[in-house]
């Protein structure tokens, strides 16, 4: 199906880093990445067309993938601007060169304030679910994550999380097996979902060294939108 693109796809406040090789996106919750079968129109089809009006450019303008995001999670996403600055981000990813720190809400206040977790998740390919694990089992995938408690309100608490690994649904499954499911998922023991189906978690700071540029990059990003609990968080941060 065809969806109309106008020249509001992309707000200016949701571009977080630009340079010559690469547009650095903050996510809202109900964006996709890249298109899938729902046929919903993909950020990468917004930015292709935000950098093509912006900048007067006549013809197709490339915008590759470099990494994903889950649909009702918001935050920093990278898309490269031209195919060498995609090869040389996936290799980052690959190489796990480039740091992602992510902001989770959670219900239930962790049991220490800080900790190391690590899990054994095996994915379930039909419900779309990982399952966390204490002790290595067949088909399982090591998965490692820092956890810092960083605020609390009256009835949540906000947790800055280091990624070490990249495994399906990480961060949600780990948390839920310390019994600290996110705000809002259901898939994973939450008792209520959020109005518009998004969760309580954010992609929030991007650190590696420019493979192009060999420059330090520092990317740091609130989430955008009207959510009250963010908000309060968000200005806790400021």
């Amino acid at each position: 199906m065809h969806q109309e693109i106008n020249s509001t796809s992309i707000w200016e406040e949701q571009v977080a880093y630009e340079d010559n090789h690469i547009l650095v996106v903050n996510k809202m919750p109900s964006e996709i990445v890249q298109g899938d079968k729902t046929g919903d129109l993909p950020l990468s089809e917004k930015v292709k067309h935000f950098i093509k009006e912006r900048d007067f450019k006549p013809g197709n303008v490339f915008c590759g993938v470099i990494h994903r995001l889950d649909r009702p999670v918001s935050g920093l996403v990278i898309f490269a601007k031209t195919s060498k600055a995609l090869t040389r981000f996936n290799e980052l990813f690959r190489e796990k060169t480039i740091s992602k720190t992510y902001l989770a809400v959670v219900k239930n206040k962790p049991a220490k304030p800080a900790d190391k977790l690590i899990h054994y998740l095996v994915k379930n390919e039909k419900a779309n679910m990982s399952k966390a694990f204490a002790k290595p089992v067949a088909n399982a995938l090591k998965a490692e994550l820092d956890y810092e408690l960083v605020a609390s309100s009256d009835n949540y608490h906000l947790l800055k999380i280091q990624l070490h690994t990249g495994r399906h649904h990480q961060i949600r499954c780990q948390l839920a097996a310390i019994g600290c499911p996110i705000k809002g998922d259901l898939k994973y023991g939450f008792n209520r979902s959020n109005e518009g189906g998004f969760i309580h978690l954010h992609s929030y700071e991007l650190n590696f060294i420019h493979p192009v540029k060999q420059e330090a990059v520092n990317i740091v990003a609130l989430p955008l939108g009207k959510d009250p609990i963010w908000n309060y968080f968000a200005g806790l941060m400021k």
